[in-house]
C-alpha cells in the first residue's frame, strides 16, 4: 500500500462494521456499543436466521450475562443486519469475523485454515466500499493473511492505497467471554510499522482505552500479533494435555491427580492454571490453532516443530478414547442394548457451543458398540447433538441407526432412569448437585458413574452404592479395590 506520510483518516472511530455474527463477532461488538456508545456498531451477516435471533429475544448463542448487555444497546447504537455492503459503506472500521475451520479438502487437508470465508470477505469491502477504511482481522488466521487481505485489496480497488489492515485476535473463552471482554489480560493490535499502519492501529486502540487501561493495549507489528493467538491456544493446550498424560499415570500407579496438580501448580514459575484433568479439550479454537500451526510449521520445513505440537492434539484423541475404553471395559466389556445416560455434550459449562466437544467422540465410540444413549444438556438444543452425532465425518453409523440408539432428555432423572451407567462430560454446576440417591434407586445392579470432568464426590457416590471411575483417580468400587500392585511391583523390577 502506498504511504503519503501524513494523517489519512478520521480523527476518531464513529462506525463501526463487523462481518459475522457469531462467538466472536457476536458478543465482541455488543460490548463495544455498551461501552462506546457514541459509536454506531452494525453486526452483519448473510444468513438471515442468525440475524433474526440476534434481533429477538433468544440469542443464537448462549453466554452469562450476554442478553442483558445486547438489549441495553440494540436499536440504540448497536444493530444488526443482512445488508453485508450497506454496512461496509457506511462503516470507519470493519471487522473480519467469519468462520475460518480447519481445511477438509485439497492442500493442507486436516492442518491448514479454510480462509474461504476470509477472502469473501476482503473482495466484499474492495468491491464495495471507499474512501478510508480501517480493516481488522477478528477471526482467527494464519501468519500472513494480513498480507492476503492487502493483496485483494491492492488488486480489486482502485482506492486500496486508503485501506490499512490490522490484526486484532481475540482471547475469549467461552463461558466467560463476556467478562473476558470487559476485563481483558492484554488487547493485541498488530499494524504496518509505517505512519499510516501506526495511525490506524491508535484508531482501534481509541475504541478499547473507552474502558480497557491503556497499558493493557499492546501493539506489534502484523505477523507477531497473527502468530501470537495461535501460540497462546497452543500453550494452553499443551497444558491441558500435560495433565491429561498424567492422570493416566495417576489411575495406574495410585497417585491422585487432583493432588499432583496442585503440588505442580504451587510452583511459581508453573501455576495452576489449566491444570485441571478431564476427558479432553474441545472448543472451536484450540485444535483448529494447534493443526493451523503444525501446517504453518511443514511449509516451513520444521517438521519437528510440527511433530511436537501434533502429539499435544495426539494425547487429546487418546484421551477420550482411552476413557470411552473404559466405560465399555467396566460393564462387561460390552453396552451392546444397555442404556447410558450421557450428562453434558457442550465441550465446557456455560456455554452451548459443541464443536470439537469431547462428547462427541465418547458419545461415537459408545454408539459403534452399540449403546443406546440418554443425553441431557441443559443448553445444547437437541437438533445440535442430533446433528453432531450423525456427521459422516465423525460417525461411520447410517443416521437411521443413530436416532434408534439416542434420546434427548429434558432433565437429569429422566436420563438416568433405567440406565446401567451415568457418564458425565460437561462441568455443569448443577450436575454436583443432583440427587444421586433417587437416581440409583431407578439403574440396574451395578450402577456406575464415569466422572470424566472430576467434579463429583466419589465418596458419597461409593456410600449410596455406586461403582465409579473418575479421571485421575485409580479405580474404585466396592468390588475391587483399585488393586494395581502388581503392575507396581513389575515396574519396581526395573528402578
Amino acid at each position: 500500500m502506498a504511504d503519503f506520510g501524513k494523517k489519512m483518516g478520521p480523527e476518531s472511530i464513529r462506525s463501526i462494521c463487523c462481518i459475522g455474527a457469531g462467538y466472536v463477532g457476536g458478543p465482541t461488538c455488543a460490548i463495544i456499543a455498551q461501552k462506546c456508545p457514541e459509536i454506531k456498531v452494525t453486526v452483519v451477516d448473510k444468513n438471515p436466521i442468525r440475524i433474526a435471533q440476534w434481533n429477538s429475544d433468544k440469542l443464537p448463542i448462549y453466554e452469562p450475562n450476554l442478553h442483558e448487555v445486547v438489549m441495553q444497546s440494540r436499536g440504540r447504537n448497536l444493530f444488526y443486519s443482512t445488508n453485508v455492503e450497506e454496512g461496509i459503506v457506511n462503516a470507519d472500521l470493519i471487522f473480519i469475523s467469519v468462520n475460518t475451520p480447519t481445511k477438509t479438502y485439497g492442500a493442507g487437508k486436516g492442518r491448514a485454515a479454510d480462509l474461504t470465508y476470509v477472502e469473501s470477505c476482503a473482495r466484499i469491502i474492495a468491491a464495495c466500499a471507499s474512501g478510508y477504511k480501517v480493516v481488522v482481522e477478528k477471526s482467527t488466521v494464519p501468519v500472513r493473511a494480513a498480507a492476503s487481505i492487502s493483496e485483494i485489496f491492492a488488486a480489486n480497488s482502485p482506492v486500496a492505497a486508503h485501506f490499512q489492515v490490522l490484526s486484532n485476535p481475540e482471547f475469549l473463552a467461552e463461558g466467560t467471554a463476556v467478562q473476558d471482554l470487559l476485563n481483558p489480560d492484554r488487547v493485541l493490535i498488530g499494524g504496518s510499522p509505517t505512519p499510516a499502519g501506526q495511525e490506524a492501529i491508535e484508531l482501534l486502540s481509541g475504541v478499547y482505552k473507552h474502558w480497557v487501561p491503556a497499558e493493557n493495549i499492546i501493539t506489534m507489528n502484523t505477523w507477531s500479533s497473527e502468530l501470537s493467538k495461535l501460540v497462546s491456544n497452543a500453550f494452553l493446550a499443551q497444558r491441558v494435555s500435560s495433565i491429561n498424560a498424567v492422570s493416566a499415570l495417576c489411575e495406574a500407579t495410585g497417585a491422585d491427580v487432583t493432588e499432583v496438580a496442585e503440588a505442580v501448580g504451587r510452583d511459581s514459575r508453573i501455576g495452576g492454571k489449566f491444570l485441571q484433568a478431564s476427558v479432553g479439550f474441545g472448543g472451536s479454537c484450540f485444535q483448529k490453532d494447534i493443526l493451523n500451526l503444525v501446517y504453518v510449521s511443514e511449509c516451513l520445513n520444521l517438521p519437528e516443530v510440527a511433530q511436537y505440537w501434533m502429539q499435544v492434539i495426539v494425547m487429546n484423541d487418546f484421551q477420550k478414547t482411552r476413557f470411552a475404553k473404559k466405560i465399555v471395559s467396566r460393564l462387561f466389556n460390552t453396552v451392546a442394548n444397555k442404556d447410558i445416560a450421557i450428562f453434558g455434550f457442550a465441550f465446557k459449562k456455560n456455554t452451548g457451543d459443541t464443536r470439537e466437544s469431547p462428547a462427541i467422540s465418547v458419545c461415537t465410540q459408545l454408539l459403534e458398540e452399540g449403546a443406546k444413549l440418554k443425553i441431557y444438556d441443559p443448553k445444547v438444543e437437541a437438533s445440535q447433538i442430533m446433528q453432531d452425532l450423525c456427521d459422516p465425518t465423525v460417525n461411520s453409523l447410517p443416521r437411521e441407526r443413530i436416532e434408534q440408539l439416542t434420546s434427548i432428555h429434558e432433565d437429569a432423572y429422566s436420563a438416568a432412569a433405567g440406565a446401567h451407567a451415568i457418564v458425565v462430560l460437561t462441568e455443569w454446576d448443577e450436575f454436583k448437585t443432583l440427587d444421586y440417591e433417587r437416581m440409583i434407586k431407578s439403574m440396574p445392579k451395578p450402577a456406575w458413574v464415569f466422572d470424566g470432568r472430576k467434579i463429583l464426590d466419589q465418596h458419597h457416590l461409593m456410600d449410596l452404592g455406586f461403582y465409579t471411575e473418575c479421571i485421575g483417580h485409580q479405580y474404585q468400587s466396592r468390588l475391587y479395590n483399585g488393586n494395581s500392585h502388581g503392575c507396581v511391583s513389575e515396574l519396581l523390577k526395573w528402578m
